[in-house]
């Protein structure tokens, strides 16, 4: 690992490319396998070769990126094998903390806590990969087209069409969502309407077309399939909360605004994210598969348990 001038682990450098990864490979795991894989090319270079190197965060970005890349070429078809849906990893708001990364002229378009949100990933992962990498790298982390032209081994102006078609992508998603007040205000009722086992209250707060996707990856039951309609959607919500009277279902502030966190015995076991538009959930997304909840259960993050049950 590249070392500073006091011969210390540079742990913000591994932070930032875990925070790049994560966002073209949508989870935690497979972000750190690409910074494995980046650290082990490093290792690798003739120490005369990396000394030339300045600075060794834009080699690595390079090499990351492009590590990235040939997953994402196989992504789709190991997707394809997954039980059940497959969802993004959900991550807390303070994931990866704030660094600079966002370029101020894309300030009102993307916040940092949206640019972590699985809505996004959501809609990052229907890209193909060189819209993907092209959005995460210029709009978010600020390379210069350039920069991700040589990457994707293109021209600037290839590079540049591509952040662009990704940018509309995002923007298209992003404007159909409600402002994040609203969203809360909505989630807010939804969660109300469940803890009184209200049935026709949760579906009223549902658009009848309303979405729910649960993520357990084989590991843990969840249902195989995604559910459609304001009234399966509630019936099945209102099973959960039935069938689990030792766990507790607790609002939780995340990167997509209000949504819940599953807890059995202090322990996060799941987590649902939602989507709100023209002031009803139209998405419910839930993961339970232990594997994509990697950074809920660290201490730093159980000192932030919310205090709304269910």
């Amino acid at each position: 690992m590249p070392q500073d001038e006091n011969g210390n682990e540079m742990l913000s450098e591994r932070r930032h490319l875990v925070s790049l990864a994560y966002r073209m490979l949508g989870t935690i795991p497979e972000a750190e396998e690409a910074v494995q894989e980046t650290y082990l090319r490093w290792y690798k270079l003739p120490q005369h070769e990396r000394d030339q190197i300045a600075p060794p965060q834009t080699w690595m970005t390079r090499v990351i990126s492009r590590v990235c890349l040939a997953r994402l070429s196989t992504a789709k078809a190991r997707h394809a094998r997954y039980v059940g849906p497959w969802l993004p990893e959900p991550v807390p708001n303070s994931a990866f903390g704030h660094p600079n990364m966002i370029p101020a002229d894309a300030s009102d378009r993307i916040t940092m806590d949206d640019s972590i949100s699985t809505a996004l990933l959501v809609v990052l992962e229907a890209m193909p990969s060189g819209e993907r990498i092209a959005f995460v790298l210029h709009e978010i982390f600020a390379v210069p087209l350039d920069e991700v032209a040589m990457i994707l081994r293109c021209t600037s102006a290839e590079a540049e069409l591509l952040a662009a078609f990704a940018r509309v992508r995002v923007e298209a998603s992003r404007n159909r969502r409600d402002p994040r007040a609203e969203h809360d205000r909505v989630v807010k009722s939804f969660a109300h309407a469940i803890r009184a086992n209200n049935l026709p209250g949760l579906m009223l707060a549902m658009d009848s077309h309303v979405v729910l996707q649960a993520d357990g990856g084989g590991v843990v039951t969840a249902a195989r399939n995604p559910i459609v309609g304001a009234d399966r959607v509630a019936r099945f919500l209102l099973g959960i909360v039935a069938k689990s009277p030792g766990s507790e279902i607790l609002e939780q502030d995340t990167p997509d605004g209000l949504g819940f966190a599953l807890w059995d015995e202090g322990r996060i076991t799941g987590v649902v994210t939602l989507d709100v538009m023209h002031g009803l959930v139209s998405d419910v997304r839930m993961v339970v598969n232990p594997g994509k909840l990697s950074l809920w259960n660290r201490p730093s993050h159980s000192q932030d348990q919310p205090g709304h049950t269910w």
